[in-house]
């Protein structure tokens, strides 16, 4: 069954058909999905919706770009959620100087916070970086030492990808591997192992070829897969499998 290791179910692209699309996965060989939170009113809607999917888990914590709504108060209601039993990560966390919503200073603040509350409550971390590499490492280097984790929507180079890979940590993978200029990102997918890589969507982005720019969903995830099977001359069964078994073992779910 297909691992989705990063999706956002709660978003309001899905508001008309969320239970539609939710209850068609199983069916259709999606068997687990992480939702991971982003803003703040994710925080509590990824825990609620996987609550009401036995397939669905929760990611919580504070994108880089919404990072400025945090105080003490609702850092500690943070740590409270991310103690709820079917929350398996602190994410999506990290760096983003794209967009320049918050200042890199209080990006870097938070970052370390989340790092740390991911430590002290033994959970991986889902790492959000754009635009942001050296930082990101630096960042990553000093404070993630001995955390688990995935490096969600990698892209950055190959010779970043092996040192996150030396470091332990997986390389997500989601639909930029099937447009043609995701040059990189193949030859990342070639060269790094397998067993660091999982499956992601990001949806309702990033919806794999053929239904680029469309909305995305977990139900997609097999164009990602055949395609991860292609550039590594393995067979689709075997990518499905292998990442399937990656992403229970980082965020510790059983069968």
């Amino acid at each position: 069954m297909i691992f989705d290791s990063h999706a956002h179910y709660d978003s309001e692209q899905f508001e008309k058909d969320r239970e539609e699309v939710l209850s068609s996965m199983q069916e259709n060989g999606i068997g687990t999905i992480v939702n991971c939170a982003a803003d703040w009113d994710s925080v509590t809607e990824v825990v609620d919706l996987a609550n009401e999917y036995p397939f669905v888990y929760a990611a919580v914590g504070l994108h880089p770009d919404e990072v400025g709504c945090l105080d003490e108060e609702r850092f500690a209601y943070l740590k409270e959620q991310c103690q709820k039993e079917k929350v398996v990560a602190v994410g999506e966390i990290g760096l983003d100087y794209y967009w320049e919503k918050e200042s890199h200073e209080l990006q870097k603040q938070w970052f370390i916070r989340q790092l740390a509350l991911a430590r002290e409550l033994d959970l991986p971390v889902i790492i959000h970086s754009r635009d942001a590499a050296a930082d990101t490492l630096e960042i990553m280097q000093r404070y993630a030492q001995g955390l688990r984790g995935v490096i969600h929507c990698f892209s950055y180079s190959k010779e970043l990808a092996r040192e996150y890979v030396k470091m332990g940590f997986f390389i997500g993978i989601g639909g930029v591997v099937t447009f043609k200029n995701g040059k990189k990102l193949k030859e990342i997918v070639e060269e790094t192992s397998l067993r660091q890589i999982l499956l992601e969507t990001d949806c309702p982005y990033l919806a794999p070829v053929p239904y680029r720019g469309k909305r995305n969903s977990s139900l997609y995830l097999p164009y990602v897969a055949q395609e991860i099977a292609s550039l590594k001359g393995i067979s689709y069964e075997e990518v499905v499998a292998q990442t399937e078994q990656n992403g229970k073992r980082l965020f510790r779910i059983s069968s």
